[in-house]
C-alpha cells in the first residue's frame, strides 16, 4: 500500500521542519503546500499554526486556503489542526475579536486562567475519551500555547488534560481533528500518536462517514 500523502499547509506561521520529520518518520509522505493547488489531491491536510489566531487568519486568507480547507472535509478529506490550527477550526477567538474562524467546530477559543503562569509551556498528562488517543492515554505531551478551545458540544473533546483547570487536549469530529498540544514535540508518545493519527485518516478516507 502506497504511503498516505500529507499536506501541511505553510503559511508562514512557524518552522515546519519538525513536523514534517515526525510525520515521515511516522510513515506518511510529506507535501508542504503554499497554495491549495500544491496540496490538490493529497488524502489528508495538516495545518499547524503558532503565533496570533488575527493573523494566522489572515494569511491563510491571503493564500486561499479557509474556502478550500472546507470544501476539502466537505468532499471527504481528513483535516488535522495542531495548537494555533486546531484554535483555528473553531468559530472565533478572544485573542483576535472580529476575526472569523474556520468555523468547521462549533463554538470558541479563550484565554487560560488568571493567575495561571502563562503560556503553558510544558509537559501535561493527557486523558483520553477515546478514539485514536486511547493510544496515549495518560501520556505525557508537550504544551505551548496561552488560549483554549471552548467546543460549543462537549461531545466533540476526544482527550482532556488539566492546567490550573480542565481543557481540551483534542478534539474530534467526523473528518476534522484537533490537538493542542505538539506531537513533534511529544518525543516517543509523539510519534505513537503520529502513527495513530495517520491510521484514522486511512480509515476516514476509506469510509468518509467515520466518527
Amino acid at each position: 500500500m502506497d504511503p498516505l500523502r500529507v499536506a501541511i499547509i505553510d503559511y508562514d506561521a512557524g518552522n515546519l521542519r519538525s513536523i514534517a520529520t515526525a510525520l515521515t518518520l511516522a510513515g506518511a509522505d510529506v507535501v508542504l503546500a503554499r497554495t491549495p493547488q500544491e496540496a490538490g489531491g493529497c488524502d489528508a491536510v495538516l495545518l499547524p499554526g503558532v503565533g496570533a489566531f488575527g493573523a494566522a487568519m489572515q494569511r491563510l486568507e491571503a493564500a486561499g486556503f479557509p474556502a478550500w480547507l472546507r470544501g476539502q472535509v466537505d468532499a471527504g478529506v481528513p483535516l488535522i489542526g495542531v495548537c494555533l490550527g486546531m484554535q483555528m477550526l473553531f468559530d472565533s477567538s478572544e485573542e483576535s475579536d472580529g476575526v472569523r474562524g474556520l468555523g468547521l467546530l462549533k463554538g470558541d477559543v479563550g484565554r487560560l486562567l488568571p493567575g495561571l503562569k502563562i503560556p503553558h509551556m510544558g509537559w501535561n498528562q493527557i486523558v483520553s475519551r477515546g478514539g485514536p488517543f486511547d493510544a496515549v492515554d495518560r501520556e505525557f505531551v508537550y504544551f505551548a500555547h496561552s488560549y483554549v478551545a471552548r467546543p460549543a458540544d462537549a461531545a466533540v473533546i476526544a482527550a482532556i488534560v488539566r492546567y490550573g483547570t480542565e481543557f481540551p487536549a483534542a478534539v474530534r469530529r467526523g473528518r476534522v481533528l484537533g490537538v493542542q498540544f505538539h506531537p513533534e514535540k511529544s518525543g516517543a508518545v509523539g510519534q505513537r500518536l503520529l502513527q495513530g493519527l495517520i491510521a484514522w485518516c486511512a480509515d476516514v478516507r476509506a469510509a468518509p462517514s467515520v466518527t
